[in-house]
């Protein structure tokens, strides 16, 4: 394979592309002596840049209640420009939607723990994520809803 044919998968920028943070309850949920019950989603996003450009983006929200009272969201949105070239076709998929979010995660769970913590609760730090897993049901789930079922999804990142 000559040079041209190389592959490459090089990082050109990591970035927070978005963060939100609400304290609906602020300052009285301050004064909660109950402990709080979170909930994590995540999710991961393409958007093809030009031939060889890419971002993928990986979104967490953040649910924390005490009780029925949201004591803060947050949503955080990190995002990586990757240049992937000569890759094949059948891998791509693999490389934007395991690959890619195994080297943004980490950005993302150190913004989202610093933005909790200075907001003055005590941090959250998000679990590792298996991606492959999470692609592999989310492909699980287009095909079952390709055949017209309806299955119920577990959603990694979703804890209680």
């Amino acid at each position: 394979m000559s040079d041209a044919q190389q592959p490459i998968f090089q990082i050109q920028r990591m970035y927070l592309k978005d963060l939100s943070l609400e304290i609906p309850g602020a300052p009285r949920i301050f004064l909660e002596q109950q402990g709080p019950t979170v909930e994590i989603s995540l999710d991961t996003a393409y958007d093809s840049l030009g031939d060889s450009i890419h971002e993928i983006t990986v979104t967490s929200t953040v649910t924390t209640k005490v009780g029925d009272k949201v004591m803060f969201l947050i949503e955080a949105k990190q995002a990586g420009i990757f240049d992937i070239r000569n890759i094949p076709d059948e891998q791509m998929p693999i490389v934007v939607n395991v690959v890619c979010p195994n080297v943004i995660y980490p950005y993302l769970r150190a913004n989202v723990a610093d933005v909790i913590q200075r907001a003055g609760f005590p941090p959250i730090h998000l679990a590792e994520i298996n991606f492959e897993a999470l692609y592999q049901q989310k492909m699980a789930q287009q095909q079952a809803e390709a055949q017209g079922a309806n299955p119920s999804l577990i959603v990694p990142g979703r804890f209680n």
